[in-house]
């Protein structure tokens, strides 16, 4: 069994920051890429930032030069800093990591339960 725990989300204000945390635990094998979404109200759910297991990270462009992405392997858990936060950051956060589980040889996604952050104007 595999989960992801989420936290960290909450209100802030226009111009704050936010550290959201999503931690993977059961049995678990190896941890590929992992990520965060976020789903606004009426909009998809899209790609704010991934990170390989290497390190190597991708932003969507509205959130470059103030999102920050990372991951600590040793606990197999991702991160990410939000600063500098506009009120059209205002979604439900979630999490996707791609593990592979003790007793497979294939991947899977898994998602967090989804975190509320939300900026005042």
């Amino acid at each position: 069994q595999v989960q992801l725990v989420e936290s960290g989300g909450g209100l802030v204000q226009a111009g704050g920051s936010l550290r959201l945390s999503c931690a993977a635990s059961g049995s678990i094998l190896s941890i590929n890429t992992m990520g965060w979404y976020r789903q606004a109200p009426g909009n998809e759910r899209e790609l704010v930032a991934s990170i390989t297991r290497a390190g190597r990270t991708n932003y969507v462009d509205s959130v470059k030069g103030r999102f920050t992405i990372s991951r600590d392997n040793t606990k197999n858990t991702v991160y990410l800093q939000m600063n500098s936060l506009k009120p059209e950051d205002t979604a439900v956060y979630y999490c996707k990591v791609a593990i592979i589980a003790s007793g497979t040889y294939y991947v899977n996604d898994y998602w967090g339960q989804g975190t509320q952050v939300t900026v005042s104007s």
